[in-house]
């Protein structure tokens, strides 16, 4: 949805949740996600269920917020970087 907001010249983020579990060996995300795209999404067995650990997603949901926060408070809104394909769109929207 972010790139949705960047053609209309809106900064946004945009999270990747990734796949490293803390106390897991590294390939371990990668099999886990693997197997819930193959056999769950998108499908009727794409469902939450008791034993997700959605302690990840807790600390990211911290982030973001903090990240919002600041962006919120701040005396400049965030920007483009110059020569970025979105800074026009942007630019003329805040003329008018």
């Amino acid at each position: 949805d972010h790139f949705n907001f960047a053609k209309e010249g809106v900064p946004a983020l945009d999270p990747d949740e990734g796949t490293d579990f803390v106390g897991k060996p590294p390939e371990y995300g990668k099999q886990v996600r693997d197997d819930y795209t193959e056999h769950r999404y998108h499908k009727p067995q794409d469902e939450v269920t008791s034993d997700w650990d959605l302690s990840g997603a807790r600390d990211d949901l911290r982030v973001f917020l903090a990240v919002g926060y600041r962006v919120a408070q701040a005396d400049k809104f965030p920007g483009w970087k110059p020569g970025n394909e979105f800074r026009a769109k942007r630019e003329a929207m805040l003329k008018k």
